[in-house]
């Protein structure tokens, strides 16, 4: 299929202060769209003016939540380039996403084409201040009009950008974490490691809940037990406890993140004892008190690495790493971040320059 492109006639007036980006409230002057129909197929493949959507009040997405995303960044690195960060396993996760929830895989190498089509279209609004990025969201919803439950016979795969700064306002200022013992945000053979928006749509009364309470994120434990630890709202999460870094093992109830998996490749390479196992969390609580918890921090694309000063638990709270960054936090973020950018060489194949 060829990318038709019709690019915007007015463009918009981009940011003049990168400090003042935040997350997630503007978007570039452009949007790649593509249609799917069961007969068809995927089809008509464009980038367009960015606009509003336009979907019957029937879609089936708005009916029974058929939808499937994505999030990833492009970066001005070194020389100016632009440069993407294992986008391809994002499309990977994509596609395991709308299995998930019956909807149509995309091809991964057309819709790299398009995504480096659209970024390199409005490259001008990659912003140049460290620590900012050019949020990258594909996304797809099912937009056949029927009220009926099953699955979708038409649908909608689209990509928006936009510029963004840092996701927490705390930056890298360690965060304030909730314990949550009341809600549950998925059990095994539900959709805790599908990318969809069932899942935060679970978490939203438990985040806000929290936020009154002046903590960043609430940090999940099992929906059994509610005794293993599981994920944060919007990271996974790791725990450094003696000399063992710890993360929750992938079993169908946590998202399968790319930064973790980056986390977990370098900490392996570095020769540290990194495990992938359950972790109750009586035992992080042991380790507190007793000072062999070195360590805890998230890990995500929005912000990479996250330190964690305090965890909450049953109106108990406990200070990690003297509510400090971590030594192994700050040096991850670092060794990240500086591939991400190109500022060093990379030795795992995860980088691809762009333009």
């Amino acid at each position: 299929m060829r990318i038709k492109i019709s690019p915007a006639k007015k463009l918009k007036k981009r940011p003049a202060d990168e400090s003042k980006l935040g997350f997630g409230n503007i978007v570039t002057d452009h949007m790649f769209l593509m249609d799917y129909e069961v007969e068809r197929g995927w089809f008509d493949p464009r980038i367009v003016p960015y606009k509003p959507l336009r979907i019957d009040p029937a879609a089936m997405v708005l009916h029974y939540g058929q939808e499937v995303f994505e999030g990833l960044k492009a970066y001005r690195g070194k020389d100016d380039g632009i440069y993407l960060f294992r986008a391809r396993d994002n499309f990977v996760r994509l596609n395991r996403s709308a299995v998930r929830v019956c909807m149509p895989e995309v091809d991964i190498d057309f819709a790299m084409e398009a995504m480096k089509k659209l970024v390199l279209l409005d490259k001008k609004w990659v912003p140049r201040s460290k620590g900012t990025s050019l949020y990258i969201r594909p996304n797809m919803i099912a937009v056949e009009p029927h009220l009926g439950v099953r699955p979708a016979r038409s649908y909608l795969f689209y990509i928006i950008v936009g510029p963004v700064g840092a996701y927490y306002k705390e930056g890298l200022n360690p965060v304030k974490i909730y314990v949550e013992d009341k809600y549950v945000r998925a059990a095994l053979g539900g959709l805790g490691e599908a990318k969809t928006l069932a899942n935060y749509a679970a978490s939203l009364l438990a985040a806000e809940e929290a936020k009154e309470k002046g903590f960043t994120q609430v940090l999940w434990l099992d929906a059994v037990q509610r005794k293993y630890v599981e994920e944060v709202g919007t990271m996974n999460m790791f725990f450094v406890i003696d000399d063992e870094v710890i993360t929750a093992p992938l079993g169908g109830t946590i998202l399968p993140g790319i930064t973790r998996d980056c986390v977990i490749h370098i900490a392996k390479q570095w020769g540290m004892k990194m495990s992938e196992r359950s972790l109750g969390f009586d035992e992080v609580i042991g380790a507190a008190q007793s000072g062999r918890l070195k360590e805890a921090f998230g890990t995500g694309t929005a912000a990479v690495i996250s330190p964690v000063g305090q965890i909450t638990y049953k109106g108990t709270d406990y200070v990690v790493a003297e509510g400090k960054m971590g030594e192994l936090s700050q040096k991850l973020y670092d060794e990240i971040v500086a591939i991400q950018y190109a500022e060093k060489p990379d030795p795992y194949g995860w980088r691809e320059k762009i333009g």
